[in-house]
């Protein structure tokens, strides 16, 4: 069977529009609301006022859903990469872009990780990637390429979901942040107090952590110049 990408839409009049494009924001609106587990083709075509075999005509399996779903936000995120002919840049933008679309739709963590997405916008953002780091590596990084792209991918999605999960959590147990810390204070104090945990005590007795989105630059900038790094 051809893969979703190559494979033509139906054509054809009738009397409520469809096609895949109405199809995946249906489903995106879906998800963005009640996540994956609340997502079927049934509730795409009711949204869509249509049948759910009509949507088998274009897409034919859930599978098929979610991988154009994702596609759809690399989208996003290949629409803030611009003209960024700095490599470090173009690194950070699609960070911190890949970030923002994971915050916008939960859900996207839970398919990124895995098997590459082949769609052309996860494609595209696949290029920008490899090319930001192969610049940056120069002509003596070739063979560095794949450990780079490797290292960075891996923060990228460990981050993003680390912090999509930690958002679920208080928001499932409405206790934020600042009340855990506020409710394991009093014993970490105590812990750090028996001088066995120094390099520990010494970072939490620092700064406060600051607005996330500047924390997360902050990392990125680290492992972009970890990565890139020659010699």
């Amino acid at each position: 069977m051809e893969l979703i990408w190559e494979r033509p839409e139906p054509r054809g009049r009738t009397v409520v529009p469809v096609d895949r494009g109405r199809i995946v924001k249906a489903a995106i609106a879906l998800a963005d609301e009640e996540g994956l587990s609340g997502l079927s083709m049934r509730k795409a075509a009711a949204a869509l006022g249509v049948s759910a075999m009509r949507l088998y005509g274009y897409v034919a399996t859930k599978d098929e859903l979610l991988d154009l779903m994702a596609d759809a936000v690399y989208g996003e995120i290949a629409a803030e990469l611009g003209d960024h002919p700095e490599r470090e840049e173009a690194l950070l933008v699609i960070a911190v872009a890949t970030r923002e679309s994971a915050l916008r739709h939960e859900w996207f963590v839970e398919l990124i990780g895995g098997r590459p997405h082949l769609g052309p916008n996860a494609l595209t953002v696949m290029e920008a990637t490899a090319t930001a780091l192969d610049r940056a590596l120069g002509p003596g990084g070739g063979d560095r390429i794949m450990a780079a792209l490797g290292v960075y991918n891996a923060y990228l999605v460990g981050a993003v979901r680390n912090e999509v999960t930690e958002r679920r959590l208080n928001r499932e147990s409405g206790t934020e942040e600042t009340a855990w810390q506020a409710s394991v204070g009093a014993y970490l104090g105590r812990q750090l107090e028996t001088g066995r945990y120094p390099t520990t005590a010494r970072i939490l007795g620092g700064e406060p952590e600051g607005d996330p989105a500047k924390t997360f630059a902050e990392e990125v900038a680290i492992i972009i110049r970890g990565v890139t790094r020659t010699g």
